[in-house]
């Protein structure tokens, strides 16, 4: 009986613990819902000024429309010829594009949230190879153009600078039907008469823009070999797309990162041509916060149960080797003390740095519980010891976060700790003479 005693003892102890999943499912739902908030913040911010930004080009189309007689067979097995009338365009790439510009970051605020933006001050230059066109029966050109394909073409500030060969042009909204470069500019290009076929002569494009847009740029290397160099004062970027920088400088003072890719190893022509709606390769850099209060919260809220399950270790082993009498009422209190942690620690963050809000925090849970745990145990000195022993746990845990790298070997380490030290203290225990000597 007395034995029985002791596992429905740990078996009350483990169904509080499973309780207390409940209040840390919610503190994370509550998370979730302000990272939805932070999400809507941007949309919002993009709504009204623009978007994440692509600019893919310059690239020189050239319209054409084929038209052929065919013999079909109608529903009653007579035979006429029909003419068919088929449009699409001749996609020519430069054999050379550089990218070159700055990003001048800022933010906008949308109640508590703040949103990465940028001002991009780009020159572009693209040289084009003399390029021949097939002859085809049946098939005949239109006039060609350049096209600029821009993502978000609100974020224009004023009227880019195009030069063709030296001489200025105005860039025209639009972008004909060429697809998998989203909306953008054109201008139609002179001195192409042969409409059946021939030659667009090599031509040199400059052009000069200034681009808003919201958190992310992404240049697509349309080029047959692609030079692209983006510097900012912005001390946080993450590079993205398909090709890393392949020189990069990141510090206090910005970044400045350049690219090399060439139509060797880029798929980016090929999606390009290929007249599908696709997202074609790019080259990306967005503006991240340097400490996203949201993810830290929720990596944190995940040891949540380790820190109800240790705290309650060390309680039903205290009460065990002390013969005192814990209530489950007791447990309950502490558990909800723990998780109320997370809740303060998300809620501050919000309004104050994460280590100053996590210190805050700490410092309160701590404080309560010491005072609690002192009468609970009946004495100051293990209410003091115990403070102690969360105080190293909550060490921890900001060690884990701050450590994303090593999160996984330190969580391991912390794990191992405590049970190498619950196993030596425990190691001399008779439980059976333990739980025979039970009340």
């Amino acid at each position: 009986m007395k034995s029985l005693k002791m596992l429905l003892r740990f078996a009350i102890v483990g169904g509080l613990i499973l309780l207390l999943l409940i209040p840390l499912m919610m503190i994370r739902g509550v998370i979730s819902e302000r990272e939805a908030y932070r999400d809507q913040a941007y949309l919002r911010v993009a709504q009204s000024r623009a978007g994440a930004q692509t600019l893919t080009g310059p690239i020189r189309v050239v319209p054409w429309t084929d038209t052929r007689q065919v013999e079909v067979v109608d529903a009653t097995g007579v035979r006429k010829v029909e003419t068919q009338v088929e449009q699409s365009y001749w996609l020519q790439m430069p054999s050379k594009l550089v990218v070159d510009g700055g990003m001048v970051p800022d933010e906008r605020r949308i109640g508590l949230f703040r949103v990465p933006v940028y001002t991009w001050k780009a020159k572009v230059s693209a040289v084009f190879s003399d390029d021949d066109y097939p002859i085809k029966v049946g098939r005949v050109y239109g006039t060609p153009y350049l096209a600029v394909g821009i993502a978000d073409v609100r974020g224009l500030v004023g009227s880019p600078d195009l030069k063709v060969d030296g001489e200025a042009l105005t860039l025209q909204p639009g972008i004909g039907d060429v697809s998998g470069i989203g909306k953008g500019l054109h201008v139609p290009l002179q001195g192409f008469t042969d409409t059946t076929g021939g030659l667009l002569k090599a031509s040199k494009v400059d052009l000069s823009l200034v681009l808003d847009g919201t958190r992310s740029l992404a240049v697509v290397p349309v080029g047959d070999d692609s030079r692209i160099a983006i510097r900012s004062p912005w001390p946080h970027p993450l590079f993205g797309g398909s090709f890393l920088p392949n020189e990069r400088r990141v510090d206090e003072k910005g970044f400045d990162a350049q690219w090399a890719v060439s139509s060797l190893a880029s798929e980016a022509q090929r999606q390009l041509r290929s007249a599908r709606d696709v997202e074609p390769e790019t080259v990306s850099v967005e503006l991240v916060n340097p400490v996203d209060i949201y993810t830290q919260a929720d990596r944190a809220s995940k040891y949540g149960i380790l820190f109800i399950v240790l705290t309650f270790v060390g309680f039903i082993l205290f009460e065990l080797i002390k013969q005192l009498r814990i209530h489950p009422l007791q447990y309950l209190m502490v558990g909800l003390a723990l998780a109320i942690f997370f809740l303060l620690l998300l809620s501050l963050s919000e309004h104050i740095p994460f280590w100053v809000a996590y210190v805050v925090s700490a410092v309160a849970c701590i404080g309560l519980q010491a005072v609690y745990l002192s009468g609970v145990l009946g004495s100051w000195l293990r209410g003091l010891g115990f403070a102690g022993m969360l105080t190293v746990l909550y060490g921890a845990l900001y060690g884990l976060l701050v450590s994303e790298n090593n999160a996984l070997l330190m969580g391991s380490l912390l794990l191992f700790g405590v049970l190498t030290t619950a196993m030596w203290i425990t190691r001399r225990i008779d439980w059976y003479e333990l739980g025979a000597s039970l009340k």
